[in-house]
């Protein structure tokens, strides 16, 4: 990961994701789909969530997966995911152990149950994978844990 990677990484908490937020009375939009901030190895926009427009239950980002990265193994603790993959292809690792494997491409949607161990990996070498990412969780990844896949289950 290079410095400005590692940059992102560490400012994802800091930044002030209010400042990419028009609309009032009810309508609001981000239109910065650019990556500003990061999360256990994935680039975010700046999304919608209860950090910017007050969402309770829901949240909504643009992740990038740089090419050749990894999410390391981890778990969403009681909220649904649901994600469309504008492009690339992904390799998700999921169950006990991470011990089962899925492979999707571009246009497909994917649906994760919470409590699913899983670690997602960018099948390519040379292209980023980019998706948009839906959480019936307005804190966005605030409530994910890591998952040590060596554990015994």
């Amino acid at each position: 990961m290079s410095d400005q990677e590692n940059n992102l990484e560490k400012k994802g908490a800091q930044v002030d994701l209010n400042k990419y937020v028009d609309g009032e009375g009810g309508i609001f939009s981000v239109r910065q789909l650019e990556n500003i901030r990061g999360w256990n190895n994935i680039k975010y926009g700046a999304g919608l969530s209860g950090k910017n427009v007050g969402a309770k239950k829901l949240s909504m980002n643009v992740a990038t997966i740089p090419p050749g990265g990894v999410a390391l193994a981890h778990i969403h603790v009681d909220f649904e995911v649901m994600i469309y993959l504008l492009q690339g292809s992904v390799r998700h690792e999921y169950g006990p152990g991470c011990k089962k494997s899925v492979v999707h491409e571009a246009g497909d949607m994917i649906f994760i149950e919470p409590g699913i161990p899983h670690e997602v990996f960018n099948m390519s070498n040379t292209e980023e994978v980019k998706a948009v990412v839906a959480r019936s969780d307005s804190s966005e990844w605030e409530n994910i844990v890591p998952y040590d896949r060596d554990a015994v289950d």
